[in-house]
């Protein structure tokens, strides 16, 4: 299509190597990176879920000083984590950072988003759908009367708006495997996006819909634990298999 040099590029390194420090490894993956996206230079690397992060943040910081990448980041998904992402915002070793935040989910704002903002750091923050468990929790249900108010047209753009309303983020990054949801998802670009008090109506809805608040017990991808048996998944069945 010729577009590549107008887009902005993220990517994740996910390396330990044969030991903690070893280059060889994350610079395979930054290769393959590379070659599959047609990219000289990848705009942002992010240190993926802090794997090894005290190795390769330095690794990440050296690779932007020699011209590699553009940015470093890192990313989370988990709230039990957020306190390394802070450090890492502290010490000014990030452009970038990847935290989970939701309109169910608003751990990150207690520190980290905060945090991103005082510095300029710019802010991806993944899982505003919460891994389809929000929309269990509204299936059936009508679109509130505010949705109008925001040219939220379906319930993925209501959350998807809500959490790009947080003046600190940057983008919001809502996976999903359906080109029709993929679709829904970007209609979220379109219309006005969600000040604080629409934001805060918005939190107060969704807090009185029966099994909000116990959202956090619930299987990730409701009814569609048959669609994603991936590697992990498998061996983590093979194991409980020996065990038992």
């Amino acid at each position: 299509m010729g577009v590549t040099d107008q887009m902005f590029i993220s990517n994740k390194i996910w390396s330990t190597g044969d030991y903690l420090a070893d280059e060889s490894h994350a610079l395979a993956s930054m290769e393959q990176s590379r070659l599959r996206l047609w990219r000289d230079k990848i705009d942002l690397f992010h240190c993926h879920s802090l794997v090894n992060v005290d190795a390769i943040v330095p690794l990440l910081r050296a690779w932007k000083k020699e011209g590699r990448i553009r940015y470093v980041g890192a990313s989370v998904h988990e709230n039990d984590y957020h306190h390394i992402l802070a450090g890492l915002i502290d010490k000014d070793l990030v452009d970038f950072i990847q935290v989970n935040y939701s309109i169910f989910n608003r751990h990150a704002e207690e520190r980290i988003l905060r945090a991103a903002m005082d510095k300029g750091i710019g802010v991806l923050t993944n899982m505003p759908l919460e891994k389809g468990r929000l929309h269990k929790i509204v299936e059936g249900r009508p679109l509130p009367d505010f949705a109008r108010d925001i040219g939220a047209e379906n319930w993925s753009q209501v959350f998807i708006k809500w959490a790009m309303g947080h003046p600190a983020v940057t983008t919001v990054l809502a996976a999903t495997s359906n080109p029709d949801h993929a679709a829904e998802n970007v209609g979220a670009l379109r219309g006005p996006q969600p000040d604080q008090a629409m934001r805060q109506r918005m939190a107060r809805h969704m807090e009185t819909i029966a099994g909000f608040t116990n959202l956090a017990s619930m299987q990730w991808y409701p009814d569609k634990q048959g669609m994603y048996q991936g590697v992990i998944r498998r061996s983590q069945a093979a194991l409980r298999q020996r065990m038992s």
